[in-house]
C-alpha cells in the first residue's frame, strides 16, 4: 500500500507543479504515513519531483519537545524530508511544546491558523490553501489527525487548527487541523494497511457519522480516495470492495 501510494503522489505532485508551478501537500505521522514516506524516499522517481517547488504542511502533531522522536516532523525528517532538497522556508511544522509559544497548546494552533490562513490565495475561497492532497492515516477507533471520536476537535466547524486535550491515544496533548481545514483539500488521501485497521474502515466506509467515527467526515473538494491493503479492506460490505480485492 505505501508503494502504491507514494506513485500516485509523485504523480500528483508533479501534475499539480507542471500544471501551477507548485504543489502542496499535508503529511500525516504514524505508522502508514511514515511507511508511504520511506516508499517515496526509496523510489527511483522521486527525482521526478521538484522538491524546492513544494510546500509540506502537517495534518496534526504531537505537542512535544523540539526533535522529540515522536513528533510527527522529525519521524517525517528520518523517513523522507533530510534526503531531499526542500526549500526550508516551505516546511511548515507545527510548533513544539519547547517553542515560542512554551507550553501553551492554543497558542500554538493559532498560529498554525495564522500560517495556513497568510498562505491562502483568493482562489481558494477561505482560510486555509486548497491543498492538492491531504493524506491521513486512519487509526482502529476510526480518528484521523488528532481527530478523536467524540472529542471536542471533531465538533469544530469554524476554526481550521485546534489544540487537543486529553487525548485517548498519548500523548494527550496535540495540535490538530480540523474538518473544515481538511475538507478545503483538493484531494483528501486516507491511508490504512493491516488488520487492525479493518474495523475502522468498514465503519467509516458504511455509514456512520463523523463524531462516532472521525475518518468518515473527512473528504475532498475534488476527490477522496481510501488507499487499503487487503487486510484493512477485509470487513468492507463485499459492493464496496475495487475490482482487485473481490
Amino acid at each position: 500500500m505505501a508503494e502504491a501510494a507514494a506513485a500516485r503522489l509523485i504523480t500528483r505532485v508533479v501534475d499539480a507543479q507542471s500544471s501551477r508551478g507548485s504543489a502542496s501537500v499535508v503529511l500525516t505521522g504514524g505508522r502508514n504515513g511514515n511507511a508511504l514516506l520511506a516508499a517515496l524516499a526509496g523510489s527511483r522517481a522521486r527525482g521526478a519531483i521538484d522538491w524546492s517547488r513544494i510546500d509540506l504542511w502537517w495534518g496534526d502533531e504531537r505537542f512535544l519537545p523540539e526533535g522529540d522522536p515522536e513528533r510527527n516532523v522529525t519521524q517525517a525528517h528520518e523517513a523522507l524530508l533530510d534526503a531531499v532538497p526542500l526549500d526550508p522556508a516551505r516546511v511548515h511544522a507545527m510548533a513544539p511544546s519547547d517553542g515560542a509559544y512554551g507550553g501553551d497548546v492554543e497558542a500554538a494552533a493559532e498560529a498554525y491558523a495564522t500560517a495556513l490562513a497568510a498562505a491562502s490565495r483568493p482562489e481558494d475561497h477561505g482560510p486555509v490553501p486548497s491543498f492538492d492532497v491531504l493524506l491521513l492515516g486512519v487509526g482502529p477507533d476510526t480518528h484521523v489527525a488528532s481527530l478523536f471520536p467524540e472529542h471536542p476537535g471533531v465538533r469544530e466547524t469554524e476554526r481550521t487548527v485546534v489544540g487537543v486535550h486529553g487525548a485517548p491515544k498519548p500523548p494527550p496533548t496535540r495540535v490538530s487541523l480540523t474538518l473544515p481545514a481538511i475538507r478545503a483539500a483538493k484531494e483528501v488521501w486516507l491511508l490504512a494497511a493491516g488488520e487492525d485497521k479493518a474495523n475502522a474502515v468498514a465503519m467509516a466506509l458504511s455509514g456512520a457519522g463523523e463524531l462516532q467515527a472521525p475518518a468518515a467526515g473527512a473528504y475532498g473538494r475534488h476527490r477522496t480516495l481510501w488507499l487499503l491493503d487487503e487486510p484493512a479492506a477485509s470487513q468492507l460490505p463485499r459492493d464496496l470492495y475495487p475490482p482487485a480485492l473481490s
